[in-house]
């Protein structure tokens, strides 16, 4: 089990690469993470929903993503409050003090999940949920040590450099944990060094003789992670150097922000995250408005920003607008809630760039699709993640049709403003080309999905050159049967 001094130190990308690095020696290799919480999903094909990370570590081990790779799921609603989705469905909407008496409960699920991987696995690769010495939420833990002890799985302590005070966020995880928990960790990887690994070689032997844990390797900065989907939003970022540019608002409750990863890469676009406080740039090709775990919420807080004033001004001007899901929600005339889905039932004003009306419903879709865009009959492929039904005019010009023949989305008269409720469009070679064109600018022609997984090679030879990756296999033989 990998677990952190903290949240983003790169727990998920480690397991990423020890999956591909253990599967390229003939393992049969499953993720696992008992409980995230993550707006950034995916669609497994079983179908239901688990944290992107353990979609990407699948991939990496050469497997389909399973619902029992992640058993608890925690999308937040708000500051306090998140949906819990327990083996691929949610369940609940619950407070976070609430939620600390739901987490007894949840263990079985996830031991249930946890023994269905081991029974298909040579080895299990668990990935913990923030910080390992939140000693104030150890009581009937379930993402920690609270698994570690019930499955007696030994753990390996990941820390990082380079946000700094990395000996003391080691030792002083040994310092805070009751001596039972500290037993369960065997070793200690440092994460993201730059510089000559030398001088670091007192560090790890102070780590070392402080806390009694084998020192199993010092990682150096992987500059290929940019390219690999990020698991929250603390790992959201842009990119500049392009002539063309991408305006992207950033939503409090942004959710599937790796629909941004192939425009990332594409090194004739910029993408500029919009940040509150900041105006959507003038001279934007595309204002992208992204998918939302609260749609109603993000856009009350989009307009409290007076971005909806940006957009139509930029919409005024001949610039074009796409919005994803949730986005896709907030550019018609109305957004009704009146189940109470995301919080008190209301129906608000949304942007009117659409004439298109959405209700939300209690039916989530979840499903992998294709199909063929309308503008050009280009073929692509992706997926649903979405609660709402959206009809209206603009409806009956829709942006794609699936295979079955259901239409999706809907297009302005004029073709510059457009929404959709598929996922994972741009990661289509052909489908981001034509955006591209349609912006004035060219794409590389490369493969994305081909760039995932060379990235994925890159940091597996990156991994086994700095782990001890034959020492963690011994570690892992240690464990008794769950």
């Amino acid at each position: 089990m990998i677990q952190g001094t903290g949240s983003d130190v790169g727990k998920s990308l480690i397991v990423a690469g020890l999956a591909r690095a253990f599967a390229r020696r003939g393992l049969r290799v499953r993720p696992f993470k008992p409980q995230n919480m993550s707006n950034n999903a995916a669609v497994t094909q079983d179908g239901g929903e688990i944290g992107r990370a353990q979609a990407l570590q699948a991939r990496a081990a050469g497997v389909a993503p399973s619902v029992h790779m992640n058993p608890v799921l925690l999308k937040p609603q708000s500051e306090t409050g998140s949906q819990v989705v327990v083996q691929g469905r949610m369940v609940a909407t619950v407070k976070a003090r609430d939620y600390q008496a739901w987490k007894p409960r949840l263990m079985a699920s996830v031991i249930e999940s946890f023994r269905r991987l081991g029974a298909e696995a040579d080895l299990v690769l668990v990935e913990g949920a923030g910080s390992a010495s939140e000693v104030n939420l150890r009581a009937g833990d379930i993402a920690n040590m609270g698994f570690a002890r019930a499955t007696g799985t030994p753990v390996v302590l990941v820390g990082d450099i380079d946000r700094g005070g990395v000996i003391a966020s080691l030792v002083g995880t040994k310092a805070v944990i009751d001596h039972e928990d500290a037993a369960m960790i065997r070793g200690f990887l440092v994460n993201r060094f730059r510089g000559d690994p030398s001088l670091f070689a007192d560090g790890m032997a102070l780590i070392s003789g402080r806390t009694g844990w084998e020192a199993l390797g010092l990682i150096p900065h992987f500059p290929d992670a940019a390219r690999l989907p990020a698991e929250d939003v603390l790992g959201l970022k842009g990119s500049a150097g392009g002539a063309t540019i991408v305006a992207v608002p950033v939503l409090p409750r942004i959710a599937n922000f790796d629909d941004l990863d192939p425009l990332r890469a594409e090194p004739g676009l910029s993408v500029v995250l919009v940040h509150p406080g900041t105006p959507i740039p003038g001279d934007a090709a595309l204002v992208l408005l992204p998918g939302s775990k609260t749609t109603i919420d993000d856009l009350d807080f989009l307009r409290a920003q007076g971005w909806d004033i940006d957009i139509r001004a930029h919409r005024r001007r001949g610039g074009r607008v796409l919005g994803l899901c949730g986005g896709y929600q907030m550019l018609g005339q109305t957004l009704s809630d009146p189940h109470g889905i995301e919080g008190a039932p209301r129906t608000v004003a949304g942007l009117g760039l659409l004439d298109v009306e959405t209700v939300m419903t209690p039916l989530k879709r979840l499903e992998a699709v294709q199909g063929t865009s309308l503008p050009d009959g280009l073929p692509f492929a992706g997926y649903e993640m979405h609660v709402g039904d959206t009809a209206g005019p603009d409806a009956a010009h829709p942006l794609l049709r699936f295979a079955d023949g259901r239409p999706d989305g809907a297009v302005s008269a004029d073709g510059l403003v457009a929404g959709t409720y598929v996922h994972g469009l741009f990661a289509d070679d052909r489908q981001r080309a034509a955006w591209l064109a349609r912006l004035g600018s060219a794409a590389t022609g490369a493969s994305y999905e081909a760039g995932i997984e060379a990235a994925l090679d890159g940091l597996a030879r990156h991994i086994e050159a700095h782990v001890d990756c034959d020492r963690l296999l011994a570690l892992a033989g240690q464990a008794p049967a769950a």
